[in-house]
């Protein structure tokens, strides 16, 4: 049940604009009713942030991780409903309270990545929506050189259960797999596949890739006609990004080299990079460094890729070595994914009239310690 009252006190409350120290923020009904510096009169239940950040709630637009959560170990699977009541748990304790689950049309490569399954999971994730602590939305990654995954798409695009698509195209040769041996290393290594299989995934992806081109504009198109968000995934050249800019894709997720990077911000594309990258500092696939394009001006949006956990370590991180203000490092996992994906007017940033999806850190740690989110004004998780 959503508190009617709720104000947070002594707080440092970023704002998308900067940080208010010692401030106050309100909540009634579930949106934020008053933000101030000092406090706030109410008779209603008050939180004591003592000194601690308050941040908006992140939005996640790439998570894959639903799909570790339902495949953890090659070929051993549990329960589709399961999983995503766990992980929607595990979400909430990591700050995210919009999340994109990512579900590949990948027919025959790796575990849970076929259009059968991807359907399926859209399908129970669609059912037990209203259910989870978080607002749960669904991201469609349609691995271009699958021709079979188009019916697939058509129907849950026009049942309303995909609210984000990128095109992926993870033939070897070019975007994150540059050489063949890269590719091979990868889902040998991650998904325990042997060479045959590997050349015989290969050989397919290279005969479909040549025919493509025949069905992309019309999944592009129906996507448009929905007012569906489009995203490109691993774009590695500025030609690929001239090619974005003339489909109005507007979302460059995880791009490979600083010449896209560059090429993206000319034509006002969005890129989004992976917050494990910015944490660790490099990428796991040796291409781009998220935390070095930051550095360079590059790059708007921050999403977990694989691992929820590392949103908010990735936002301090920026702040901490001197990459970003804290808000613009903020603004980088809140309101930057909300405008790009169209939702920026209810949701994403610490405003008056705007849901209020908060997140309360304790910075007294060693680590930036997430101890409250509240979604839509209902505590959706709490380690106090």
């Amino acid at each position: 049940m959503t508190t009617k009252s709720l104000t947070f006190e002594n707080a440092s409350i970023v704002t998308p604009s900067g940080v208010l120290r010692g401030a106050s923020l309100m909540v009634e009904d579930g949106f934020i009713s008053t933000i101030r510096e000092g406090a706030i009169n109410s008779h209603g239940k008050r939180v004591d942030a003592k000194g601690g950040y308050l941040l908006p709630g992140f939005i996640d637009l790439h998570s894959d991780a639903v799909e570790k959560e339902i495949e953890p170990r090659p070929n051993v699977f549990f329960p589709v409903n399961v999983a995503i009541y766990e992980l929607d748990k595990k979400l909430a304790a990591a700050g995210v309270t919009t999340i994109f689950h990512a579900l590949s049309f990948a027919e025959g490569e790796v575990g849970v990545r076929s259009n059968e399954m991807a359907a399926k999971i859209i399908t129970e994730i669609t059912r037990l929506s209203p259910k989870f602590s978080v607002k749960t939305m669904v991201h469609a990654r349609f691995e271009i050189t699958d021709a079979d995954a188009v019916p697939y798409l058509e129907e849950l695009l026009a049942a309303g259960k995909i609210h984000l698509l990128s095109l992926m195209d993870h033939t070897p040769g070019q975007g994150q797999f540059r050489e063949v041996a890269a590719f091979k290393d990868y889902f040998r290594h991650v998904y325990k596949k042997s060479d045959e299989d590997l050349n015989k995934i290969i050989d397919r992806k290279m005969m479909a890739k040549e025919r493509s081109q025949a069905y992309i504009g019309d999944v592009i198109e129906l996507c448009k006609s929905l007012k569906i968000p489009l995203a490109s995934h691993d774009d590695d050249s500025t030609e690929k990004i001239r090619w974005l800019d003339e489909m109005k894709i507007m979302i460059s997720e995880f791009p490979v080299t600083l010449e896209a990077v560059r090429a993206a911000k000319t034509h006002d594309i969005q890129v989004c990079l992976g917050s494990p990258n910015v944490l660790r500092g490099n990428s796991q696939a040796k291409n781009l460094s998220a935390q070095d394009a930051i550095a360079a001006g590059f790059g708007e949006i921050l999403c977990s890729d694989y691992s929820p956990m590392t949103m908010v370590h990735a936002v301090f991180a920026l702040y901490d070595r001197g990459i970003l203000p804290l808000h613009q490092a903020v603004n980088m996992a809140s309101i930057n994914p909300a405008k790009a994906v169209g939702i920026s007017g209810r949701t994403g940033s610490l405003e008056e009239n705007k849901i209020a999806d908060i997140i309360v850190v304790d910075m007294n740690h060693e680590i930036p310690k997430i101890v409250k989110t509240f979604a839509a004004g209902h505590e959706a998780y709490s380690a106090c």
